[in-house]
């Protein structure tokens, strides 16, 4: 599909509108620590933060309110989530909001919690949307506090992809170099099919077009998920490297220290391979899923390679997508920007 040709809209004193939303889980002092560095990023532009507790049920919302109260943040408001319903669940509570008059902007940006705008990067995520009228969503280039680049450029996933990710072999993996998820970290702005979430741009006309964050994924895929329709509906997606951000990475989800998948992740990726491509499609690819983690497997025996997986996960994933084909079809759950939702706020 071509993409789409937008005329710049006409804007007192020619200035775009954001707001920026923050989703916490249990980790107050760092969402605040976030919400610190977007407002310094957020000076000298129209906007506001909306910080959504997605009901940590710690005292978080609490902590943040009589935070964003003392310090007299008037550009910043607080929203409880009456459940914890994942990660784009707890977004579309802010994206709903919208501005503090009522009115919707012109960008929403999503910033993870324990993510910290350098110098200058949401106003470069802002002038390349303005200049590129065309494209949809736009991401950061994200750094660790060493400075290390984090990988957050990706293809979406397909029947080939899962065949060279899970077999992790040289021949295959340069025959299928195309079809790789992971794109090595760009070294120009360029445009991709999906970013992770952690500092991404999203132009209002594009949430209005295609819906926002589908609610069956809890965690996990809903990014993906989201630039597919985008780019479905003649959005793309640009990673834009003038934009850097630094980022800890799995706070709140304490993927670093997982022994084994949690069952979420195996229900997000069986609901995108179904929604996207069909149940047929989803069941070949975890059948080259499994066929390329037997060859790793084998040459973990032969060639005394490490483990490269969570403990039993082929196992968990043969086992959940087995299960997962005599259960009823779960339904997208992709609601329109102009739905509402009832949160507690300050």
């Amino acid at each position: 599909m071509p993409q789409r040709q937008r005329p710049r809209k006409w804007r007192q004193n020619d200035m775009p509108s954001i707001l920026t939303i923050i989703l916490n889980y249990k980790t107050a002092e760092m969402t605040l620590r976030s919400a610190e560095a977007a407002l310094r990023e957020m000076a000298d532009l129209d906007g506001e933060i909306v910080i959504v507790d997605n009901a940590s049920g710690d005292g978080s919302f609490e902590v943040l309110q009589d935070h964003v109260a003392r310090n007299d943040w008037k550009r910043v408001r607080v929203v409880l989530s009456p459940h914890n319903g994942g990660f784009g669940a707890g977004n579309n509570i802010g994206l709903r909001l919208g501005l503090s008059d009522g009115s919707m902007p012109d960008y929403f940006y999503v910033l993870n919690s324990d993510a910290f705008p350098d110098k200058g990067s949401v106003s470069a995520l802002v002038s390349y949307l303005e200049a590129n009228p065309s494209v949809g969503f736009a991401g950061s280039y994200i750094h660790g506090p060493d400075g290390e680049p984090h990988l957050t450029t990706f293809r979406f996933p397909s029947i080939a992809s899962e065949l060279e990710g899970a077999a992790r072999f040289g021949p295959i993996s340069r025959a299928l170099r195309n079809k790789r998820v992971p794109i090595d970290v760009p070294d120009h702005t360029r445009t991709v099919d999906w970013l992770a979430g952690a500092s991404l741009m999203m132009r209002r006309e594009v949430l209005e077009d295609i819906g926002l964050f589908d609610e069956t994924f809890f965690l996990y895929f809903e990014e993906t998920d989201l630039c597919r329709r985008a780019k479905l509906a003649g959005w793309p997606t640009v990673f834009v490297r003038e934009s850097e951000v630094t980022h800890i990475g799995s706070v709140s989800t304490g993927m670093k220290t997982w022994a084994r998948m949690p069952q979420y992740w195996f229900n997000s990726r069986a609901h995108y391979f179904r929604k996207n491509h069909g149940w047929l499609y989803a069941v070949v690819a975890v059948k080259a899923h499994v066929i390329g983690g037997l060859l790793w497997r084998a040459r973990r025996v032969l060639q005394g390679k490490p483990q490269a997986d969570p403990d039993r996960f082929l196992r968990d994933l043969i086992v959940h997508d087995m299960r997962d084909l005599t259960r009823p079809r779960r339904r997208p759950s992709v609601s329109k920007l102009s739905d509402l939702m009832s949160v507690g706020e300050t």
